[in-house]
């Protein structure tokens, strides 16, 4: 079920509240879904929507705000719903519910923003487009809350998206538009339609600037050159090429330090 768009933005009731509260009730929410899914193959709408003011802030992160105790929309504790989601569902058919649940958020303005800024593995190159063309749908309703990621810092949309995605941006279309809503729109179209030498063309472009921000690699001019990059991206298995595929800049740092240790050991 997806629903139509709304010039109202309106998000669960329960994501707002104290984090105690709200924790409390994503897990009966998750609970709730997956009972649904289990009697009819779907999931419903929250019980309760609560609108969303303009200029209204929502915490994205958890480390942006703390404060726990204050009653705000805490958007980054949605992904307790998965601490139950899998209540009752049989081992064998969680991994489709969770892309059934995946897709049923996306339909969401509140399902795009939280898989867009908090992604779940993998971060696929054809996930990633997916998520990315969630928000561009909900772009306009979206612009009017502020959003906390960082300690301090009240971002718009546009900032929010800069912060989070404008190294893969550039890592898929080099030099692309100063607009982050156009550069994504051009990014989700490459991405959607993408090889994978696409994608490994992509993570290569990212690594050497990830490496040259990140003091903590010990052995930075192997990690920049693009012969090494080649050799080890081409030699992943195809599923943890998958996982990074989409250049996204968490990922593939995580494997750039995977590489680093191992040049340390020899």
């Amino acid at each position: 079920m997806t629903p139509e768009q709304s010039p109202v933005l309106e998000f669960p009731a329960w994501l707002y509240g104290t984090t105690a509260a709200i924790r409390r009730k994503a897990r009966a929410e998750g609970r709730w879904w997956a009972r649904e899914y289990l009697k009819t193959g779907a999931f419903p709408l929250p019980r309760q929507m609560r609108q969303v003011s303009s200029g209204e802030l929502l915490v994205m992160h958890s480390g942006a705000e703390f404060d726990l105790g204050r009653t705000r929309w805490w958007m980054h504790m949605f992904g307790d719903v998965f601490m139950d989601l899998n209540e009752g569902v049989p081992k064998e058919e969680r991994q489709r519910m969770r892309d059934a649940f995946e897709s049923f958020c996306l339909g969401t303005p509140w399902g795009a923003l939280d898989y867009t800024v908090s992604p779940s593995p993998p971060r696929s190159a054809e996930r990633v487009a997916n998520r990315l063309a969630s928000v561009l749908r909900f772009w306009d309703v979206l612009q009017g809350p502020r959003y906390a990621f960082w300690p301090g810092k009240k971002y718009t949309l546009e900032e929010l998206m800069e912060d989070i995605y404008r190294k893969t941006l550039e890592a898929w279309c080099p030099g692309g538009p100063a607009s982050v809503r156009e550069h994504m729109a051009m990014t989700v179209k490459r991405m959607a339609r993408a090889t994978r030498e696409d994608c490994l063309e992509a993570v290569l472009r990212l690594m050497p600037v990830l490496v040259e921000e990140d003091t903590e690699f010990k052995h930075r001019e192997v990690l920049r050159d693009t012969d090494f990059l080649r050799e080890r991206l081409s030699a992943l298995p195809p599923k943890k090429f998958e996982s990074l595929s989409s250049a996204d800049k968490y990922t593939v740092t995580v494997q750039l330090a995977a590489w680093d240790r191992e040049l340390g050991r020899h």
